[in-house]
């Protein structure tokens, strides 16, 4: 039930028959299988992909899967939410239909025939885009029809082409940026220096879009094989950080550009030997400058980068020498979540552990209070340990006022080291 309604239930009833008889809930894209019987999209779907064959309704066998959209009862839902609307119920939207297969595969022998009119392969693989964004039904629908396969050697058919032929590949990659890629397929990719080369220019082309999108597929490759070799050499190729920290340094609002750009950057500093040439990238000065703009998702995992970060020399000394690392690590404790506070906690013991400044640093911007709410929180074990830690390592900075002049942890039960 959406969550609009969940506390309407004394206010309002929702008729039975706008209820999915699987969920009990109010339908919002009712489709009628062949017994005859009204389902909501997404109940029927797992009901069927969980191996049922008949319909849970009438327990006759479905000899026919096909979904047909009911339209009549989709309006009827839609002007029964209108007129509740004063009780709060939102009108459900339209939804768009799932991509047919056949299409799909109509496109995709388009886009892969090598005979046909090369606008017309361009604009099949752009009609594909769309599809695949609208929906993950519909990235199921095209993934089904071995679509990536097809868009691999589509993308990589002439990793030194004209760039007439160029924009065949790039609209190639953009679809695939969109799914996640079996192993075999992502060693096609970390086997060849050639494409991994391919990936990287493209990191500099001059659309963004082209950027981002071979930025999410080189993600996609690296957190996609298991082996340490081939993400190493990856993460080795020449110019490869430069360019995602540039895709991070883009100079306009681009929410994309931030989330693919730090995923891509986090992947790679995974290769702890390959970490310093993020530094020398400017890995640094992109994260502190663009930390207080990523989501929640995408801020742990660009504190996550930090703290990879500081575990090298020459990336504590980069994030000890910004002025706002220290008071921006300090301030996100216990701000985002549990997660983030525990990597805020790790780059603040690293980046104090080998400098007296940011112990100074540290200490003024309040880390006292921080660090002896988080060891009386509810947050992880880990980023209680790594707290404690950076308590004791910092007992000879605080000023000896600190605690004989604040009633604010009066009765606490944290031991100072």
């Amino acid at each position: 039930m959406p969550a609009s309604l969940e506390p309407l239930d004394i206010g309002v009833q929702i008729p039975y028959y706008f209820r999915c008889p699987i969920s009990l809930e109010l339908m919002r894209d009712p489709v009628t299988v062949c017994t005859g019987q009204t389902y909501d999209r997404s109940s029927i779907e797992s009901w069927v992909a969980t191996g049922n064959t008949t319909c849970p309704v009438t327990r006759a066998p479905l000899t026919d899967f096909t979904l047909i959209p009911n339209h009549t009862l989709r309006r009827l839902i839609q002007d029964w939410c209108v007129a509740n609307r004063s009780f709060g119920v939102e009108r459900i939207p339209t939804p768009k239909q799932p991509a047919d297969p056949v299409l799909v595969r109509s496109l995709l022998n388009r886009a892969s025939s090598g005979l046909g009119p090369y606008g017309l392969r361009v604009s099949a693989l752009r009609r594909l885009r769309g599809l695949a964004r609208d929906s993950d039904k519909n990235r199921s629908v095209i993934a089904a029809s071995n679509a990536r396969e097809i868009l691999l050697s589509i993308a990589f058919a002439d990793v030194v082409g004209s760039e007439s032929s160029a924009e065949l590949s790039h609209e190639a990659l953009a679809v695939l940026s969109m799914f996640t890629l079996s192993e075999p397929e992502c060693m096609y990719v970390a086997c060849d220096s050639d494409r991994v080369g391919y990936l990287v220019n493209l990191l500099f082309h001059s659309s963004i879009d082209v950027r981002v999108n071979s930025a999410a597929v080189i993600e996609i490759v690296v957190a996609g094989i298991r082996s340490p070799e081939l993400r190493a050499q990856i993460s080795s190729a020449e110019g490869v950080f430069d360019g995602v920290v540039g895709i991070l340094n883009y100079p306009f609002a681009y929410p994309r550009a931030l989330k693919i750009g730090i995923k891509t950057l986090f992947a790679l500093c995974l290769v702890k030997q390959h970490r310093h040439k993020a530094v020398a990238a400017g890995a640094v000065e992109a994260l502190i400058d663009r930390l207080a703009e990523f989501e929640k998702c995408d801020s742990e995992r660009a504190l996550a980068t930090v703290e990879l970060l500081c575990r090298i020399p020459s990336g504590c000394a980069a994030f000890e020498s910004h002025a706002l690392t220290v008071p921006l690590l300090v301030k996100i404790i216990l701000k985002i979540s549990d997660r983030a506070t525990e990597y805020a906690a790790g780059a603040l013991l690293s980046l104090c552990s080998t400098s007296e400044r940011a112990q100074r640093d540290a200490v003024a911007a309040g880390v006292l209070t921080q660090l002896l709410l988080l060891v009386q929180s509810g947050c992880t074990e880990r980023a209680k340990r790594k707290a404690q830690m950076l308590l004791k390592l910092l007992r000879d900075s605080w000023p000896h006022d600190s605690f004989t002049k604040s009633d604010d942890f009066a009765g606490t039960d944290v031991v100072l080291f």
